[in-house]
């Protein structure tokens, strides 16, 4: 009759991994991946004020396991992000009804003080076309120039966690 040694190991190996996994070692890998995107946005931005807002965010989503993480632009600075990834079609720019405090167009353009539709120290009229801005994309070029490197953080972490987790004991993929 055949005999086996060594179940008792194996079930609490695979109860510790199950465990380690629920608690952190996706999010921490999807984190590390996240950050080597994040770190490469920041070295393209061509604004300081956007490259400060560009953070990492992560979070388990459901009881499937999937966890989520977010390269995003959040705080000071980060309204300008969408016209500098994308970029800026021709518009017009004039005095917002609003901001006129019952005065014509023409009264708020004589107003130095308020600088209304001023280019240049000189007032341009009551309506400027504005020729758009050109794109600088920063954070899809990030993703597509270091995606195999955020992957390959991602699975270093991983392993990491694992053999600390697991005392030594596990064989990773490397």
């Amino acid at each position: 009759m055949a005999t086996s040694r060594g179940a008792d190991e194996v079930r609490a190996y695979i109860a510790r991994t199950q465990v380690a996994l629920a608690t952190n070692i996706l999010r921490g890998a999807a984190r590390a991946a996240a950050k080597i995107v994040a770190d490469e946005a920041k070295d393209r931005v061509i604004s300081s004020d956007v490259r400060g807002a560009i953070k990492v965010a992560t979070r388990a989503s459901d009881e499937q396991g999937r966890v989520i993480a977010k390269v995003q632009v959040k705080g000071k600075g980060a309204y300008i992000a969408p016209w500098l990834e994308y970029g800026t079609d021709p518009h017009f720019i004039s005095v917002d009804d609003s901001q006129r405090q019952g005065l014509s167009v023409g009264r708020v353009n004589t107003k130095v003080k308020e600088g209304s539709l001023v280019i240049g120290g000189n007032f341009v009229g009551a309506t400027v076309l504005h020729p758009g801005a050109r794109p600088h994309p920063f954070l899809r070029p990030a993703l597509d120039v270091k995606q195999d490197e955020a992957i390959a953080a991602a699975q270093a972490y991983i392993n990491t966690r694992l053999r600390q987790s697991t005392g030594g004991a596990a064989e990773v993929d490397e």
